[in-house]
């Protein structure tokens, strides 16, 4: 690895930690209230564990985008994967800003939608820069699949 690769991905690991505090934070009032009252479908998991994955997954996808940083912000390429990837972020963290502290899991389907779909881009632009750094965000898009199916249940069984 070099030095640039590292401080680039160190860097992006700590941007997508911070989304992800952030979404802890309106998170936490909704676990504290609204939360333990709903109805949860069978395959729902802790919620320590739910937050443990996603830190993995913010993880993950700062050391992806890293690695593409990495190939010089100058190519428009990265430029392009790149923009993609901070707006899949945005989404991320709109998620749990309407999930949790609006308590709207209907908005928070619409969104989980529009943040996998624009995944999906940010894989095929990441793929088109570095095969790594779009494999890396693969077990992302499998967490938002099953995050909206756990956002789909919950919305079914508390309408």
């Amino acid at each position: 690895m070099t030095k640039k690769l590292f401080i680039r991905s160190s860097f992006a690991v700590v941007i997508c930690l911070v989304f992800g505090f952030m979404g802890a934070v309106a998170t936490q009032t909704g676990i504290e209230t609204w939360y333990p009252a709903i109805k949860k479908p069978w395959f729902h998991i802790n919620e320590d564990v739910f937050s443990a994955i996603w830190i993995l997954m913010y993880a993950l996808m700062g050391v992806s985008a890293g690695i593409v940083w990495s190939r010089g912000f100058y190519h428009k390429w990265v430029k392009t994967a790149l923009y993609h990837f901070g707006f899949q972020l945005i989404l991320n963290g709109f998620w749990f800003l309407s999930f949790f502290a609006l308590e709207l899991p209907l908005l928070g389907l619409f969104i989980l939608v529009a943040l996998f779909v624009m995944i999906l881009f940010t894989i095929k632009w990441f793929k088109v820069v570095s095969n790594t750094a779009a494999y890396l965000l693969v077990p992302y898009a499998g967490w938002v699949l099953f995050t909206f199916c756990l956002n789909f249940e919950i919305w079914r069984l508390n309408s």
